[in-house]
């Protein structure tokens, strides 16, 4: 017999029972078995060795054993591995290989076939497997194990080869490089050392495809190194170039794993095209394909991961950064307090009156402008255009007054009986319409919002009381909606983590993994750790909104003349609402980096929405207070683009219908904004707004060409326009995959532009900003700049399949805990706090300016 080693043949009817394996017994039908002319089967047992391959043959009457043994020691593990080639061309009739061991019995046939997609069949002639090592309790001790080779085709002939696998056992901080295939499947041992709880097992390759699966296993035989059943135990994720996944000690009792390697069949779990399978006419569709050389070299890696002293500064630190905020709010406060004493003494000093003004808490007095040596206000004109108001000196508006005192023009008006208002009315029986459904008072605002040059006076007319709840509603209504939305969305996401840890599929989720750090049942910590401070500065802000609103509500019951009657409207409800929206922006994000993928997306984008529109809002109803949106048809608006997003990413991919729907859609309801917006409001809606557009374009561009009565407005709207439209075009040219974040930087680029308008107009007005709002301005704008930076830095993105997702993976950056969207949420929590605080600041240069001398723009 070909091969080397002592060999014995002996007929299968001497042999006693428990020489044979049961299989044989019962796959040889009489049908299909060659017997010997004497009519007999032979079993052929041979002593085998290590390092030699074995030429041989078998057939149907025909039973080949290879007997091998080994010395195993109880503090070294060694790999052994079977490698097989069949030479003979029997697709119908497999070799089968049997390996018997002391605790494990594993089985495959030659060629082996394994399944892909659509149940494709693929053929591999060349087959290797790695014997699963049973342990020993002696110090030494000599195991046997045998290779049965058998078949039902009447002659096949094969190689064999047992090795010992060099490098089985990994040692930590080493590099190991290995080949795979998808029929020689790689596993490795690695055991924790002393002190150590935690590791990252790093796997890395050269080349994207052929893809491939990274398993860890527990200690136990079999071990599952297939394409068809790695997934069947442990922890698995596919990979294309990177793979990492954290193991911690505590989760496998023998201190002790195994990293399988497979290559996967086909490619389309790692977003690779399907291989062509060709189908001939002869050929029958079940027919196996030969893959011949699906090859992959592969380097892996175990390092240690961060130990729990890194978890604890790691907390530390976070909460170090955002309760700093709080010390330099309280630092800030009393500073104010110390001047607002000063200043106090001063002007009893002078015996002249106090005057409120309003600092980051809204508490502090200062000189008025005549007194300290600027120009006053009086002076101040609006641009090109003059006073722009026909209001006198003298006069100021009384929009804080009763329902009882007329309305007049600006000018008609003065300070008398102030004094003697009430101080607080009550909200219960007031309503909006009971003053717009009246004749003369919607006549009236006919008049008044649509003169050339407005102020303030003009559109702060109503009810104090009115506008008051009308703005209230906008915090009550995000309150509820935050509420709703969390408790659904925080079962969710538990619901998916608990999935990822029992299944250990990790292709659910799309973390950068490495640098991913686990905390109990939670597979990124760190990611949900670094959402802390949207939720503490969002707190913050909230406790700055409420002791400037004590302040106000004290200056009010006092009579304070300058809260009455100077300076913007202070109403709060939106700064409320903004606070909030803020918070619940942490605890979704936090929720949705649980298990980030493309089901959940929208929990870290839809309050980025409500932010952007409130902060557009907040910042028109500053000279808008009048006319500024109601809260039900703002969050109905939001809620539209909560529902474009989320249809976007579902069917937009490469969808040109649904492209061009939404341009069309954007394109209109920009114009329909630009006309709100132009006209204060002052149209309608109807049948018949062709005619009255016709109407004035014929009186405005034929009859007599004249420029538009607003300019400013109307430069506002057409740089608006110009932008939207780019913005449509865009994407209904280039069509994004990130559709999200599409229309987040639509609601973005159209809040920049209307705060640098609002920017330029107050100072081209002869406004001023003061230090606090000036120091937000110029240090937010830095700190977005570098929290961009971080976010562009793209560490995952469920756009793409898992496995190519985790190319972009990087390691941590900061206390080797956080990673570049750790630091994107750190600046932009910070960034968001300080755009607040400009919204909140910006205009407190007006506190002691009457109202019917602010301009409107």
């Amino acid at each position: 017999m070909p091969g080397t080693g002592a060999a014995r043949v002996l007929p299968m009817w001497v042999l006693p029972t428990w020489v044979l394996p049961a299989w044989v017994l019962l796959a040889l039908p009489p049908s299909l078995a060659q017997p010997l002319p004497s009519g007999r089967r032979w079993v052929t047992e041979k002593e085998a060795r290590f390092d030699t391959t074995y030429t041989d043959w078998v057939g149907a009457d025909l039973i080949n054993i290879y007997a091998f043994n080994h010395s195993v020691r109880r503090n070294r593990t060694e790999g052994v591995r079977v490698s097989v080639n069949v030479l003979s061309d029997h697709k119908d009739l497999p070799v089968l290989f049997v390996v018997r061991q002391k605790e494990a019995v594993v089985s495959f046939q030659v060629p082996l076939i394994l399944r892909g997609l659509y149940q494709r069949k693929y053929a591999y002639q060349e087959v290797s497997r790695t014997l699963c090592q049973p342990q020993t309790k002696a110090e030494v001790e000599t195991q046997h194990f045998y290779v049965d080779v058998s078949t039902l085709s009447l002659n096949a002939s094969y190689q064999l080869r047992v090795t010992r696998v060099e490098n089985f056992v990994l040692r930590t901080n080493e590099r190991f490089s290995f080949n795979a295939t998808a029929a020689q499947p790689q596993y490795f041992k690695y055991e924790f050392p002393e002190g150590l709880d935690s590791v990252i097992v790093k796997v890395t390759s050269a080349m994207a495809f052929p893809c491939s699966v990274i398993s860890i296993q527990d200690i136990l035989c079999p071990v599952y190194d297939l394409d068809n059943n790695v997934a069947f135990i442990g922890m698995y994720q596919t990979m294309t170039k990177k793979a990492a996944i954290t193991v911690q000690k505590k989760d496998f009792p023998s201190n002790s794993f195994y990293v399988v390697v497979v290559v996967k069949t086909e490619d389309e779990a790692c977003g690779g095209a399907l291989p062509y399978y060709p189908l001939s006419k002869n050929a029958s569709p079940d027919e196996p394909v030969d893959q011949h050389n699906r090859q992959k070299m592969l380097e892996v890696m175990v390092s240690p991961a961060i130990t729990s002293e890194a978890y604890v500064s790691s907390m530390l630190f976070c909460l170090g950064i955002f309760l700093s905020f709080y010390v330099l709010t309280l630092l800030i406060a009393c500073w104010e307090s110390c001047r607002q004493q000063k200043r106090k003494g001063l002007l009893a000093a002078m015996d002249s009156p106090s005057l409120d003004t309003a600092s980051l808490l809204g508490h502090a007095r200062s000189i008025p402008d005549s007194f300290l040596g600027h120009a006053p206000y009086d002076s101040y004109g609006y641009g090109s255009f003059g006073n722009g108001s026909s209001g006198s000196t003298e006069g100021v508006t009384d929009s804080m007054g009763s329902a009882e005192v007329p309305y007049g023009y600006v000018g008609e008006r003065s300070l008398e009986n102030v004094a003697g208002r009430p101080r607080l009315d009550s909200l219960s029986s007031v309503e909006e319409d009971d003053y717009d459904t009246l004749a003369d008072i919607d006549y009236d605002k006919n008049v008044i919002r649509t003169k050339q040059y407005l102020c303030v006076a003009d559109l702060a007319r109503k009810d104090k009381r009115v506008l008051r709840k009308k703005y209230q509603i906008y915090f009550w209504n995000i309150a509820t909606i935050a509420v709703f939305y969390a408790l659904p969305v925080i079962q969710l996401v538990i619901t998916y983590q608990t999935v990822v840890n029992v299944t250990g599929n990790q292709d659910i989720c799309y973390y950068n993994f490495l640098c991913a750090h686990p905390l109990g049942n939670l597979s990124a910590f760190n990611n949900i750790l670094s959402n802390m401070g949207y939720v503490l500065l969002g707190l913050l802000f909230l406790l700055i909104i409420l002791q400037r609103e004590i302040n106000y509500n004290r200056a009010l019951m006092r009579n304070d003349t300058h809260a009455l009657e100077c300076g913007i409207p202070k109403h709060f409800g939106l700064f409320y609402a903004m606070g909030t929206a803020l918070m619940m922006e942490g605890l979704l994000s936090a929720c949705y980096h649980v298990c980030p993928n493309y089901t959940n997306f929208q929990f870290d984008t839809s309050f980025m929405y409500m932010i952007a529109g409130l902060c557009m809002l907040k910042l028109y109803q500053k000279r808008h207070p009048d006319i500024n949106a109601s809260a039900y048809s703002a969050y109905a608006c939001l809620a539209l683009v909560i529902f474009f997003s989320v249809v976007g990413v579902v069917f937009g991919k490469g969808n040109t219908a649904f492209w061009i729907v939404f341009s069309v859609i954007h394109i209109v309801a920009t114009l329909l904004l630009s006309t709100q917006l132009y006209y204060m409001g002052r149209w309608k809606l109807d049948s018949g707004i062709l005619r009255r557009i016709l109407h004035v374009l014929y009186t405005d561009c034929v009859r007599q060409c004249s420029g538009p009565m607003y300019v400013d407005r109307m430069v506002l709207l057409v740089m608006g326009n110009i932008v939207n439209w780019s913005l449509a075009a865009y994407g209904l040219i280039v069509r994004p995959n990130d559709f999200a974040s599409y229309l987040l930087a639509i609601g973005i680029c159209n809040l920049l532009l209307y705060f640098a308008f609002y920017i330029i107009m107050k100072l081209r007005s002869g406004e001023r900003i003061k230090l606090i709002p000036l120091l937000c301005i110029v240090g937010t704008s830095v700190v977005w700049g570098f929290a961009l930076f971080f976010f562009f830095q793209g560490l995952s993105t469920w756009q793409k399949t898992p496995a190519e997702s985790r190319e972009h993976n990087r390691d941590c950056i900061l206390l080797d805990f956080f990673d570049d969207h750790d630091i994107w949420h750190f600046l932009s929590s910070i960034a968001m706090f300080g755009s607040f605080l400009v919204l909140l600041t910006l205009d407190d240069d007006l506190d002691c300016v009457q109202r019917d001398k602010i301009y409107v723009f």
